[in-house]
This record gives C-alpha cells, sequence and structure tokens, in this order.
C-alpha cells in the first residue's frame, strides 16, 4: 500500500477503536480471564475486529487475514495503545500455532483452521512442556502411535497457558522412540474436547491460574491432523518457538503492562515520587531499556514480514524480554518502596488498584526467565547459533530415544 493508503487505514482504525473499544484509563486492562462469561466477550469482541478489518492483518487473504503490509499492522499496533483490547485468550493460538499453520501446515489446514482462529470462533494452545522435559523439550514422552489412517495420543503435558478455554491445541508427540530425541517427534492439532483429554488448572504465585496440566488417555487424532511430515515435528517445533520468543519480547517491552515505564512514571508522580533524583534515573533507564527491547522486537517483526524469519535471535528478544522484566520489578520496588508494600490487597484506596497491578506482575517476574526458555537455554541458543561459538557436549544428540536416560525416564 501506498503511504497515503497506510495514513487512511490508521484513520479508520483510530475511529474505529475510538467507538468500540475499552480505553486503559476506563478501567483494568484486559485479561484472559477463563470464565465463561469472559471469553464469550473476549470472543464477540475479536468478532467484531475481525469484521472492522483488524485482525491478521498481515496474514494473506485466502486464509482470512487482511493481506496487507507490516506498515498496516504498526500503524494499527500504535493507534491501540490506549486501549485494553479485550482479546487475551487469543494471544497464543493467533502468535504462536497460527504462523506455524501458515508456515508449515497443508493448504487444507490453512483453510479450515486459520479463519476461525482469526475471527474468534476458536481458541488454540500450545503443547510442549512436559513433567520430565521442560527446558529440554525433546525430551518428552507423550506418544502418538499409528492406528490404521489415525494415531493414538498418550501422555502429559504441563504449563499449558490457557487450556482451561482452548477448542484446540498443537502438541507435540514422540512417534518413533528408535530415532534420536530430535527425530522422532511430529506435531498434530488436537481436540481440546476430544474424549480422553482432561485439563487440570495449576494456580500460581500471584494467586491466579493461567496454566495447567492436561492428560491424554488415548485421544485419537484425525488423519489430518499431522502438522508438517511425520517424525520432523522439532521443524515445526522451532517454527513455533521462535514465534513464542519474539511475541513474549513484545508483549514485556510494552508499556502498558504493570511494570511498563509509562504506568510507572504516573504512579510515581501520582504518589509523590518524582521528587527524588534516584527514582527518576531509574525510571529513565528503565524507559531506556523497554524502548531498546521493544524496537528490538519490532525490527524482528518487519524483518519476518519482508521473509527474513529472524531465527536464533528470537533468543534474543526472549532473553532481552525477561531481563527487562526483572529490572522493571527492581525499579518498581525502589521507586514506590513503602507505598508498594503497604497498601491494603481489595481496598477502596484511590491508588490501590494500580499498585495491587503492579504488586502481582513483581511477584510473576520470575517466571518470564522460565516461560518460552530459561535464560539459560536462551543464551545457549545465542553462542551458539548467533555468536558462533563451539556447542556443549552432546552425548545423546545421535542416540536412539529409547535408550536415553532423560527427563523421567531416568527413574
Amino acid at each position: 500500500m501506498s503511504p497515503q493508503q497506510t495514513e487512511e487505514f490508521r484513520a479508520r482504525a483510530r475511529a474505529w477503536l475510538a467507538a468500540n473499544a475499552p480505553r486503559r484509563s476506563d478501567g483494568d486492562d484486559a485479561e484472559d480471564t477463563g470464565d465463561q462469561a469472559g471469553v464469550a466477550a473476549q470472543k464477540a469482541f475479536q468478532a467484531r475486529l475481525y469484521d472492522a478489518g483488524f485482525v491478521g492483518i498481515t496474514w494473506p487473504e485466502e486464509y482470512g487475514g487482511q493481506g496487507l503490509t507490516f506498515a498496516e499492522q504498526a500503524a494499527f499496533g500504535e493507534e491501540a495503545r490506549p486501549y485494553a483490547l479485550p482479546v487475551g485468550v487469543f494471544f497464543i493460538g493467533i502468535g504462536m500455532p497460527g504462523p506455524t499453520i501458515l508456515e508449515c501446515g497443508s493448504e487444507e489446514q490453512k483453510k479450515r483452521y486459520l479463519p476461525p482462529m482469526l475471527r474468534g470462533e476458536e481458541i488454540w494452545c500450545q503443547l510442549f512442556s512436559e513433567p520430565g522435559a521442560g527446558s529440554d523439550v525433546a525430551s518428552l514422552q507423550a506418544t502418538a502411535v499409528r492406528d490404521g489412517d489415525t494415531w493414538v495420543l498418550n501422555g502429559q503435558k504441563v504449563w499449558t497457558s490457557g487450556a482451561q478455554y482452548s477448542d484446540y491445541g498443537a502438541v507435540l508427540a514422540r512417534t518413533d522412540p528408535a530415532q534420536p530425541k530430535h527425530h522422532g517427534i511430529s506435531m498434530f492439532i488436537v481436540d481440546m474436547h476430544a474424549p480422553g483429554v482432561t485439563v487440570r488448572p495449576l494456580r500460581v504465585a500471584t494467586g491466579s491460574a493461567p496454566f495447567n496440566e492436561v492428560y491424554f488417555d488415548n485421544v485419537r487424532l484425525a488423519p489430518d491432523a499431522l502438522i508438517g511430515e511425520e517424525n520432523k515435528g522439532w521443524d515445526a517445533a522451532v517454527v513455533m518457538l521462535r514465534n513464542e520468543r519474539v511475541n513474549i519480547g513484545t508483549m514485556v517491552a510494552s508499556q502498558h503492562n504493570p511494570l511498563g515505564f509509562d504506568l510507572l512514571r504516573d504512579l510515581a508522580g501520582q504518589l509523590g515520587r518524582l521528587e527524588d533524583d534516584g527514582n527518576r534515573r531509574r525510571l529513565a533507564e528503565l524507559y531506556a531499556r523497554q524502548r531498546g527491547v521493544g524496537l528490538f522486537a519490532r525490527l524482528l517483526r518487519e524483518e519476518a514480514m519482508t521473509g527474513q524469519m529472524p531465527g536464533a535471535r528470537g533468543s534474543v528478544a526472549k532473553l532481552a524480554a525477561a531481563e527487562l522484566g526483572a529490572f522493571a520489578a527492581a525499579v518498581a520496588a525502589d521507586v514506590l518502596g513503602d507505598e508498594l508494600a503497604g497498601f491494603e490487597a481489595g481496598g477502596s484506596g484511590h491508588h490501590e488498584a494500580e499498585l495491587s497491578a503492579v504488586a502481582t506482575a513483581i511477584v510473576a517476574v520470575p517466571g518470564m526467565a522460565i516461560a518460552g526458555g530459561t535464560n539459560e537455554i536462551q543464551r545457549n541458543i545465542i553462542g551458539e547459533r548467533v555468536l558462533g561459538l563451539a556447542k556443549d557436549p552432546g552425548v545423546d544428540r545421535n542416540t536412539p530415544f529409547n535408550q536415553l536416560r532423560v527427563g523421567t525416564q531416568k527413574r
């Protein structure tokens, strides 16, 4: 599109958001609440957003997208900043399984699953981690065994975001245990409402239950459930992890998370904490770091739109985001000080809702160093694949998986 057409798109987005979207100042940020009413409300808003032409902006038109460029995506993102869009339940699907199907899926899968995903009719989750396969995902032990033209899925997954309200999931399972651990894995589409699927929420330190453990007991997978090639699911997993890391990097760098510069600055000003030179310096450094991480994540997205995949640099974005979160938490604690320690949760004070959101975010921050791959894993990837350093010794790289003592197989 021409610059003029992009500006026309921006003006249309600005007008639609002003008429239809809740502003952040009107209340709490949108959350991916899993209750039935919350999910229904988010589905309804997503449908309206889609009908207005502001979902799947850069996705191909033949799969439900708008077929536009990153310029339009960036314009919409800029116009949407003041608004708390209630679409959190779609973050995983549109940010991770969706792009993976777009890159690795069959033509039938793209036409069947991508349009309803964008319209908000179906919610997706990602099923990778297991009790014995977290940082080393390739040690997974969930199995998918052929039975005629279908597969039978068995096993357990854990830390699955949004599984409690998802309709479909992208699951990794071992299809050939006689191959080395990275080569005998396949990726499948699983119906989260199918017989044999059990979802159990996991409550975390913040008091919420955003994650789940999921059990598969003889779950039948359709003949067309395979994403990509059999026993080459690690290739599809790399695509999904790449998108996950860039999305996490973008999310944490947002000015509008509770530890973002804008919100901390405004809250500190309202509480009279900006008179201190040290507080101002800490906030200024937070702004610089947050801006840097955000611009890097945007660079990766822009490159991806031109066909230049970020590859291992997605780990740079993920690591930078995790470290930014820890730094922002420290800044919030320093700047807000006794105000943060002394508020009454659930109280009616003027700033207690904001302080509660900051405190909850601080408690959640350590999880950022784990989600999407630990900081240590990201440093290994950066060292080996970005900087070209020597790999750690991999004594299990060519050993058949069923001969390894990894994860829960150590027992």
